[in-house]
């Protein structure tokens, strides 16, 4: 392989904001923030919005859109 082309890749925590949830893989992320990780190592951080623990999708608490509601309200707005 060249030399200096390729990125860091190395071990990251990914960290699940909405529910507090913590995980540990590889990646060429690039982040100035730290955490001590569980088995005492420091590991650069990346704070995340969602993971798989708060995505409705993977936790089965999916979110109902009332489209009749909106059909309704349309058609008393703009007629029939």
């Amino acid at each position: 392989m060249k030399k200096d082309i390729h990125p860091n890749y190395r071990e990251v925590v990914f960290w699940d904001l909405s529910s507090d949830f913590k995980f540990i893989t590889r990646s060429t992320i690039d982040t100035n923030e730290t955490i001590t990780w569980e088995d005492g190592k420091t590991y650069p951080v990346y704070k995340v919005e969602v993971s798989s623990q708060s995505h409705p999708f993977y936790t089965g608490k999916n979110v109902l859109v009332d489209t009749a509601g909106r059909v309704d309200k349309f058609r008393k707005r703009y007629g029939k």
